[in-house]
């Protein structure tokens, strides 16, 4: 032992059998006395210790665990007890006994100043299918850098670097330590439910017992001070839901209900003429939000599920416009069951949805909707896009207001008018869509007149709901 050194590792034996599948683990580690100061000197005589004597203790004694490469294994025991000491050992013998691939969650180091969208995934869909698996499927999200997100979304988003990583062995130590106990569980059950999902083994050590019901370990290990310890298998099934999920109910909300997550939606605080408005509550916190509305007078997909009169579709027909999630308890399941238990309750026997999401997270379908059809973008939208692109307009930008005023201004508004001039003309059907209107079917000269009144704000909003016609939408559709 180096002089004055106070403590160290004294045996260290780890041993892998391949036959049981077992890690074998004996830990002892070894004080010394400090350097003999005068205030050691005082505590020395006054309790009659000798300075110059060694303390061994042991914390793994022969201790055998069974732990298969699926597994889910948590750790759990108070600061100091060898958690992490037994987290190392075991890691070391999946790197070097087992040769198999493993990962350390402090080993994911986020590429700083880009945004989320551009740091994992080989291709733009892999990233926003990964992102909207933890959820982290908000608009706004995918555009921010890690250093931006709070505590429980840097956490989600390592859930997803460790999926995209696909290495067998996952292992977290110090686990949801620094997380409010909510999104502790949260975070918990969606780790879990990844590595099931894509057959892989997670090692998770932590101080806080309160995740055995959303972790579901396969093995529970306990540790306490000295030598004991106490090793649970268990074989029940996986968590089908989070515990928080159970304290949920939903109720028909209102209209205030919906102006308290509104802000989280990517398309604007307003909402669509309401028909129903339903509310996912957790005691007095509103969790989520369904808005049914009345149907619009065309939608593309409709006509492969529905043929009638307009005045019947109105009494028949609920659409969904709405459907938000407070960032906190997202990719819990809650989507599914917002949409799944509010659908019998919208009023009329036919409900359908268009989503732009609903290509990456089949919430709708999950919940009993039927995907019917897919669209492209309008190739009027699309040459009205290319105009203005042509006129100085970066078409990724145009979903902000702030650019297209800066632009409007720089490029004039007369320009602007002009394509949107000529997109009138070739259709007729995107006028209502693009510009508020009392008339079910606005004629040109309509809609031109209220294109010419709009101030420059106004006129990059118009803008900014053109860029959404660019979007890839799903078509939704459920009946009784």
């Amino acid at each position: 032992m180096r002089k004055h050194e106070l403590f160290r590792i004294h045996s260290l034996k780890r041993r892998y059998d391949k036959q049981t599948g077992k890690f074998i683990i004996n830990i002892a580690y070894e004080t010394a006395a400090p350097k003999p100061t005068k205030r050691v000197l005082s505590i020395a005589q006054g309790f009659g210790l000798g300075i110059d004597r060694k303390e061994k203790f042991v914390i793994y004694d022969n201790v055998e665990l069974k732990i298969s490469p699926t597994d889910i294994v948590y750790i759990t025991g108070d600061s100091g007890s060898g958690k992490s000491v037994l987290l190392k050992a075991l890691e070391k013998d999946i790197r070097q006994d087992i040769k198999q691939s493993c990962i350390n969650i402090t080993e994911i180091k986020p590429k700083p100043n880009k945004p989320l969208i551009e740091t994992l995934g080989k291709t733009f869909e892999e990233a926003l299918e990964l992102l909207s698996k933890v959820g982290l499927n908000d608009a706004f999200l995918f555009l921010r850098t890690y250093e931006q997100l709070s505590d429980g979304q840097k956490y989600r988003y390592k859930i997803a670097k460790l999926v995209e990583s696909r290495k067998q062995w996952w292992i977290a130590d110090e686990f949801c330590s620094t997380l409010d106990r909510d999104t502790a569980k949260i975070v918990a059950f969606n780790l879990q439910k990844a590595a099931r999902k894509t057959g892989k083994a997670l090692i998770a050590a932590t101080t806080h017992t309160d995740l055995l019901q959303d972790l579901k370990p396969n093995v529970h290990i306990h540790k306490k001070f000295g030598k004991e310890i106490t090793v649970h298998y268990h074989y029940a099934e996986p968590p089908k839901e989070c515990t928080l999920t159970k304290e949920m109910c939903i109720e028909e909300g209102t209209i205030a209900d919906y102006k308290k997550l509104c802000l989280f939606h990517y398309r604007s605080a307003r909402c669509p003429a309401p028909r129903k408005i339903f509310a996912l509550k957790r005691k007095d916190e509103v969790c989520g939000v369904i808005v049914y509305s009345y149907p619009p007078p065309h939608c593309f997909g409709r006509s492969k599920m529905w043929k009638g009169a307009f005045s019947e579709m109105q009494q028949e027909l609920s659409t969904i416009t709405r459907v938000i999630l407070h960032p906190k308890y997202r990719a819990i399941g809650l989507g599914v069951k917002l949409v799944k238990e509010t659908l019998p309750l919208a009023g009329t026997p036919y409900v359908e949805t268009v989503a732009v999401m609903a290509k990456y997270n089949p919430f709708f379908e999950k919940a009993g909707m039927q995907k019917i059809a897919q669209s492209k973008p309008n190739s009027n939208v699309l040459y009205a896009i290319e105009e203005l692109h042509i006129l100085g307009f970066n078409p990724v930008m145009l979903s902000s207001v702030s650019y297209n005023v800066e632009k409007i201004r720089k490029i004039g508004k007369a320009k602007v008018v002009k394509v949107l001039e000529e997109l009138s003309r070739k259709e007729a059907a995107l006028r209502r869509r693009l510009v508020s209107s009392s008339k079910i079917y606005p004629e040109h000269e309509d809609f031109m007149a209220k294109i010419r009144k709009l101030g420059i704000e106004d006129l990059a909003k118009v803008l900014k709901k053109l860029s959404f016609m660019m979007q890839t939408k799903v078509y939704l559709f459920w009946g009784k």
